[in-house]
């Protein structure tokens, strides 16, 4: 994208100079030693602060080692089996397979140089092989050709690394003590992206950071909004700061397309694929799991896209994504991926498999992990024609102990559905009627902290009504369900106590709304019943407290909504995928609209996420209390904030009348000048009122031109 912008500049500035481009290599054209035209390059201080290697061109080929010695009439039968273990994985290159002699006993020497098409299918076979046990005398060696003239330059003497002084970096969290409590946002658009202080008082953004060309594909903060992550090609880098953004950390993978944090920012997940040299072949995927601090790579998993295409929400080239599911809280000590008929968990403390092996689980179809306990809901589908039934369990790590099963009868469909606090989880399951000609709906809830995980069945009043949206109430009890077929379905908002009644009931249905989708405010009470896409934007704004609707409105074609981070504001986007009335608009938690900022080419809104409170429980319900005493202070300002406002726009109205003031007197001194030749086109009469006048109508008439034509007339046709 940012190529194209730069391109389209180059060639209006030749159509306005008249230049032909078509005449000009501009590959050819090269500045001056030392000039820079004042434009900075990011990789000056990568050339600055390492001393970079560059490849030699032999990436493609590896070195088999261990291999046996053998004599000149076995050499055509061990050239056959290596031929063939290796093609399995790549395709080798017309006579790259060289297997050396020693010319003075005619053997091999026990290794060989094998050449494939592309530097991926070589590694791809080092990590295949590498180990690999051809018979008990005879377990392969495989390293990577340029990895000998790495090895060539280790000293033969050790020498302690230089010890840097410590230089105290900025605090990465100084934002969070902003005097006002704003929050922070960055949006992309065109080749621009900005971070921007969220200024309601003010009614518009405050600026922050800007940078064109920041990132080549999209940014995305870290869940606690330490880091801002930016994609390149060759790899992501994380920034931080409140109002310098500072480069922290890069992280070497070419073509990266994908980046995920774990939840505790811990580790920052990349991933890519690659074209394969072999049409047949599926793309190579290579998925790096970084330690975020120091940039080294902690795991890398390498295959096929097959291998990583089972699980997941979406993601490219028929991989879901993420491949890797974190457990919930901040340690970050396990992650998990599906395979066919496994479940692997790793612990991170050495990334490998707890207890060494996966957890089989035939036919698994998804997984996921509670937000704060290390545990793991997995649903898994009917089996053996029916025989079977599907089911969703509970699964402890790192025990592996099954807390909890539900066997499930005709499951059409079955989608999983975690509370924020991991108190509830929801089962959405979607059964067959008798005939297998229709499906209907209803809910599994299971109470997680209750004792022995007791399990509620909830159906709709209208079992055959379609699910829509679902979504739990952040840090709360309650849910909403978007329902039914028509046009405009319904909103029900259920509890899952509602006294001392631990049963789940349901507090209200919102009849026929032009909603699709569900927003609960991070600190619940507050919902957003929107309708996006085919609803054209059309908004409500819902106190479930009071079961009221505080405001309706429209923001049209928006495409994204996201609450800030403390449920105060609601930014709705319009992105690029619609032409026209790109930009934002800013709206209070209760439905005000606070401000609209119009950008053409818009590509993302993201509010930057903030850590959990420090505060404890007790503390925050003491605050809640008070919160009269605790509001004074920013009543006060609030007032003067609107105080200064008022006067801001009493100055405005001012100097729109001083300059209307202005224009009229210059006007009125034109017009004062005009007098004497008004006064001579009126043939003396002084006065410019027209009342003193008669009007008269004087008719005039003009011969313009005289034309003489002669007609012949024929006999008999008088």
């Amino acid at each position: 994208m940012a190529d194209v912008m730069v391109m389209k500049e180059i060639e209006d500035t030749a159509l306005r100079l008249g230049v032909d481009l078509s005449t000009l290599d501009l590959d050819s054209i090269r500045l001056p030693p030392g000039e820079t035209c004042g434009i900075v390059s990011d990789d000056e201080e990568v050339y600055q602060e390492d001393n970079l290697e560059f490849e030699s061109g032999f990436g493609n080929i590896i070195v088999v080692d261990n291999l046996p010695v053998v004599p000149r009439e076995k050499f055509e039968k061990l050239e056959g089996v290596v031929r063939k273990i290796y093609s399995q994985i790549g395709v080798i290159k017309e006579d790259g397979l060289w297997m050396p002699v020693d010319p003075e006993t005619d053997k091999t020497l026990g290794y060989c140089f094998i050449e494939y098409n592309t530097p991926q299918e070589a590694e791809l076979a080092k990590e295949k092989t590498h180990g690999y046990k051809l018979d008990r005398a005879h377990i392969f060696c495989v390293s990577m050709f340029d990895d000998f003239d790495k090895f060539m330059k280790v000293p033969n003497e050790w020498a302690p690394p230089e010890t840097k002084p410590y230089a105290p970096g900025e605090n990465l969290q100084h934002w969070l003590t902003d005097a006002k409590a704003r929050d922070q946002f960055v949006i992309r658009a065109g080749s621009d992206t900005e971070v921007l202080w969220n200024d309601a008082r003010h009614l518009k953004p405050d600026p922050v950071y800007k940078r064109a060309f920041w990132t080549e594909s999209f940014v995305q903060w870290s869940p606690l909004g330490t880091y801002l992550a930016t994609v390149h090609r060759q790899g992501a880098a994380v920034w931080g700061g409140s109002s310098s953004f500072n480069r922290l950390m890069r992280y070497a993978h070419p073509q990266v397309k994908l980046i995920d944090f774990s939840p505790g920012e811990k580790y920052l997940v990349t991933y890519s694929s690659h074209e394969p040299s072999n049409p047949r072949d599926a793309n190579r995927v290579v998925i790096n799991i970084f330690d975020v601090r120091t940039g080294k790579v902690m795991r890398d998993f390498k295959g096929s896209a097959d291998d990583f295409a089972v699980g997941g929400a979406g993601g490219v080239t028929g991989v879901s994504w993420p491949v890797f599911k974190w457990s919930g809280g901040k340690d970050d000590k396990y992650f998990a991926r599906m395979g066919k008929n496994v479940l692997s968990v790793y612990e991170t403390e050495t990334f490998s498999l707890v207890d060494k092996k996966s957890l089989k689980v035939e036919n698994i179809m998804d997984f996921c992990w509670s937000p704060t306990d290390p545990i793991i809901a997995l649903f898994v589908p009917e089996m053996g024609g029916g025989n079977q039934p599907a089911r969703v369990s509970l699964i402890q790590v790192p025990s592996k102990e099954e807390l909890r099963q539900k066997n499930l009868f005709s499951v059409s469909d079955c989608k999983i559905y975690w509370q924020s606090n991991g108190d509830y989880l929801a089962v959405n399951v979607e059964r067959y009627t008798k005939t297998k000609k229709s499906t209907y709906t209803g809910f599994e809830l299971f109470r997680i902290k209750e004792r022995d995980i007791p399990i509620e069945v909830l159906e709709l009043e209208n079992k055959n009504d379609k699910i829509i949206a679902f979504a739990w109430e952040p840090k709360g009890h309650r849910f909403a369900v978007i329902h039914g077929d028509n046009p405009k379905p319904d909103v029900s908002i259920y509890s899952m106590r509602t006294g001392q009644n631990s049963r789940v009931s349901k507090l209200t249905t919102l009849k026929g709304k032009q909603a699709n989708a569900l927003f609960w405010s991070p600190a619940g009470r507050y919902i957003v019943l929107a309708g996006l896409k085919g609803f054209n934007g059309q908004l409500e704004f819902y106190n479930v407290d009071e079961l009221e609707t505080m405001a309706t409105a429209e923001h049209f074609m928006a495409t994204d909504i996201e609450w800030d981070p403390t449920g105060r504001y609601v930014a709705t986007a319009v992105t690029s995928v619609h032409e026209m009335e790109n930009g934002f608009n800013i709206w209070s938690f209760n439905g005000k609209h606070l401000y609209r900022i119009l950008k053409d080419h818009f590509f993302q809104f993201l509010w930057r996420p903030r850590p959990p409170s420090f505060l404890s429980p007790e503390k925050e319900e003491e605050i809640a209390k008070n919160l009269k005493k605790y509001s004074k202070k920013y009543e006060a300002e609030d007032q003067d904030v609107s105080l200064l406002l008022s006067e801001q726009e009493r100055e405005k109205r001012r100097m729109l009348k001083e300059d209307w003031d202005k224009w009229v007197n210059e006007w009125k001194r034109i017009h004062e000048e005009e007098s004497l030749h008004r006064q001579k086109l009126r043939d003396g009469e002084a006065s410019d009122e027209e009342e003193e006048y008669e009007a008269k109508d004087i008719e005039v008439e003009e011969v313009i031109a005289v034309t003489e034509e002669v007609l012949h007339i024929e006999y008999g046709q008088e």
